[in-house]
């Protein structure tokens, strides 16, 4: 036993190091210069760079759009994720072809889809143009509030295969035979959703809203790639707050809006771990 740890340490060291290296001390170096009126050479100042950044009013837009973005996000994409997946559990039409589309955007760079969305929601792209010919007046998607649901479309369309991937592994370790004696006993399709089907994928959807509240903290890269530094006000998240605090060189603000981004991650983690060990005892009483 001994050897196999010592061997598993030796192959997990390089890994270690690594995060220890370029994650867990800058982030520790982090937390400790939103502290300071400084990097260089600072004195320590308490909480008065939390104080200044709370009272920032694009500190507050950013964070209640972030909020809102995955308040609506991550329950669309958990409900969609799912119904695709028990779609594709059973014989349709085209089923592995279709599994192959719903892999493909995890495949496929960001930056050269996001030059599609362009071309697709601009003033003069391909969505207006078909809108006009049908007689619909243009929208500025990116300059108004129709921005916030262009960035969850395609936040949902770029993360939403992992998901279905998901879910299909647990829909697929469901024994069969709890189906037939639901149907011996004459249970609906509703009952056996909820009673079974969703009994049974708990772990998979605890990862996968975990997953997706993750992920909808790094939607930055297609927004700034689609709207730049300053979007419109409904999609300014706080990776674009902390994008300009770093290229301003205000890095008291920078570290303490990423210690407060990452102590929300933290908390909602937290509770929803303890939120599925609580479903967990409550179904094994």
């Amino acid at each position: 036993m001994r050897k196999d740890a010592a061997a598993a340490s030796l192959f997990l060291a390089p890994s270690l190091i690594g995060f220890l290296i370029f994650y867990l001390i800058p982030f520790g170096m982090g937390i400790v210069y939103s502290f300071q009126s400084s990097s260089m050479d600072g004195s320590f100042v308490g909480l008065d760079n939390y104080r200044e950044l709370l009272d920032s009013s694009s500190f507050r837009k950013a964070a209640a759009n972030t909020f809102w973005f995955t308040a609506l996000s991550v329950p669309l994409m958990a409900a969609f994720s799912l119904y695709i997946a028990m779609l594709l559990n059973q014989n349709v039409y085209l089923r592995n072809w279709l599994r192959t589309a719903y892999v493909m955007p995890l495949v496929v760079p960001v930056a050269s889809i996001i030059l599609i969305w362009q071309v697709l929601f601009d003033w003069n792209g391909t969505l207006n143009a078909v809108m006009n010919s049908l007689g619909i007046d243009r929208i500025d998607w990116m300059k108004s509030d129709w921005a916030r649901y262009v960035v969850i479309f395609v936040y949902l369309w770029k993360n939403i295969g992992y998901n279905i991937i998901l879910f299909m592994a647990g829909l697929q370790n469901i024994p069969g035979d709890y189906y037939e004696t639901a149907d011996v006993e004459g249970a609906g399709p509703i009952r056996k959703f909820t009673n079974i089907t969703l009994v049974y994928l708990i772990p998979a959807i605890f990862f996968v809203v975990l997953m997706s509240i993750i992920n909808s903290f790094k939607v930055f890269r297609e927004t700034y790639l689609i709207a730049g530094d300053y979007p419109q006000d409904s999609i300014y998240m706080l990776q674009h707050y902390m994008n300009n605090m770093f290229l301003s060189l205000d890095i008291q603000k920078l570290t303490a809006a990423a210690s407060i981004m990452a102590a929300g991650i933290v908390l909602i983690v937290i509770a929803l771990f303890a939120l599925e060990r609580r479903f967990r005892q409550f179904m094994d009483g």
